[in-house]
């Protein structure tokens, strides 16, 4: 894990703004009623898929106040930008293929920290209890008797979908919708997932952390009964000025991701959701392109009424 310090002394926490206007967030956010974030203490917290604006107001007063923040890779560097002047950064990314530190260790790190009187932010890409590990970070601190707090975040097979144009349940395509991570731990294709019985169960799936194994769960999910012309989305990057989406099918998913350079991290949307983006792509639209109206048909859209 490394460390880095940012410069100058830490600001004071979420002071009044007073060149903001009065009835404006800025303003009001000191009057709002936001935890104090204590000395040793560690706040889980999520930081979204990217974009800073999709930070929650707890986050932000956590990024505020925290002395010592203990971050993932997914973090955006523009959300990083946020932390005072002062605080100590500890980049404690999991990267594929590269050395990384081990979850224990990371888990040990936040105890050590909070033991020393520091404010800890344990700040993790999205959601800290989707895919996240928090679950297992937080056990630990309640096993080592350290106080913590959870700030949920804004998951990236939401807030991903939501940027790329893509409902993650739309009445006219699916009521119900499946979260799969595409590997395990120590980077292997989960093996205690029934691809089986989400093929046949679930009309949308969404795939965290699955480019490297795509090949292999297309091809599960293409011999448990799945359309070989299923509408398939590739998000890189989501929510960043670095998002590309890749549209394509199941039976080509694999080989296009590859074609085109998709990197990750990237999520992937199987479903006839994927077919409503035509509608309701609302980045592309701001550069330029042409919207359909009406991109299940005319008939799904006489149904919706």
């Amino acid at each position: 894990m490394k460390d880095r310090i940012l410069p100058f002394p830490r600001a004071s926490a979420l002071p009044p703004d007073r060149s903001a206007p009065p009835h404006s967030l800025r303003a009001r956010l000191p009057s709002m009623g936001l935890p104090e974030f204590e000395r040793g203490w560690v706040w889980l917290a999520g930081a979204g898929p990217g974009d800073p604006g999709l930070l929650t107001i707890h986050a932000l007063n956590a990024l505020e106040q925290a002395d010592v923040i203990v971050h993932d890779a997914l973090v955006s560097s523009d959300v990083l930008d946020l932390a005072p002047h002062g605080a100590r950064l500890i980049d404690a990314g999991k990267r594929g293929g590269k050395p990384s530190p081990r979850q224990r260790d990371i888990s040990v790190r936040l105890v050590e920290l909070a033991r020393k009187g520091h404010r800890v932010l344990r700040l993790k890409g999205g959601d800290p209890f989707t895919f996240g590990r928090g679950g297992e970070e937080g056990l630990t601190l309640a096993g080592a008797g350290i106080p913590f707090r959870v700030i949920p975040g804004v998951t990236s097979g939401i807030g991903g979908l939501a940027y790329a144009g893509i409902p993650a349940t739309h009445r006219d395509t699916n009521h119900a919708v499946t979260f799969v991570t595409g590997h395990m731990a120590g980077g292997s294709i989960p093996d205690n997932v029934n691809w089986r019985a989400i093929a046949q169960g679930s009309p949308t799936i969404v795939l965290y952390m699955a480019m490297k194994h795509l090949d292999r769960i297309t091809a599960a999910l293409l011999a448990a009964g799945r359309a070989d012309d299923e509408p398939v989305a590739l998000i890189s990057r989501a929510t960043t000025k670095d998002q590309r989406v890749l549209e394509t099918t199941l039976a080509r998913a694999a080989a296009d991701a590859d074609a085109h350079a998709i990197a990750a991290p990237a999520l992937i949307v199987i479903g006839q959701t994927v077919r409503l983006r035509a509608g309701l792509d609302w980045l592309g639209a701001l550069s330029g392109r042409i919207l359909d109206a009406d991109p299940l048909g005319e008939r799904a859209a006489q149904q919706a009424v």
